[in-house]
């Protein structure tokens, strides 16, 4: 017998409580106790179909912000890049772009990611390289729960002591 006939057989064999008396009357019955009838299961991500998908931009965002993290790492983005940053951001069209120097792509649950960096004089390259390409692979596996199949850290540039990032150094009109 399935658990709902049970549960129904249950309910019926209890006699009318009401009928007998109330519950104001000296002697009167106590109503049953009522009887939940069984819900069904709340689907699990394993049994409810459909599918997600992420966007790369969503990586290139997860990777830029890990890469910024690590000490040594003053920008991001190719000479091209950070040029074209400067500019936009001297006549004040739009902000910087929250991927610059970082792209990525998705094949079946599998990223790579190539990362551009600018250095910080005094600053060991590899040692910040090899941070920056760890605490890229990790954010991004751990946050999108992707597997990280390769990560390139291209060192552009080294920023010198004293000197700002490109919309520092130009004076404001």
């Amino acid at each position: 017998m399935s658990e709902a006939a049970a549960v129904e057989e249950r309910v019926e064999e209890q006699p009318d409580a009401y009928a007998e008396g109330s519950m104001d009357e000296p002697g009167g019955v106590e109503p049953p106790e009522p009887v939940e009838t069984p819900r069904p299961e709340t689907p699990t991500a394993n049994v409810l179909k459909g599918r997600i998908k992420v966007a790369d931009e969503v990586v290139e965002k997860v990777a830029a912000l890990a890469a910024l993290e690590i000490p040594g790492v003053a920008d991001l983005g190719g000479d091209f890049e950070r040029a074209f940053e400067s500019v936009r951001d001297r006549i004040g069209v739009g902000s910087k772009r929250a991927t610059q120097g970082v792209q990525a792509r998705i094949q079946d649950q599998q990223v790579s990611v190539d990362v551009t960096i600018v250095i910080v004089y005094g600053h060991v390259v590899m040692d910040v390289a090899t941070e920056v390409k760890v605490n890229v692979a990790r954010s991004v596996s751990r946050m999108l729960g992707m597997q990280v199949v390769e990560v390139n850290v291209t060192v552009d540039d080294v920023r010198l002591p004293g000197q700002g990032s490109p919309a520092e150094a130009a004076p404001a009109a």
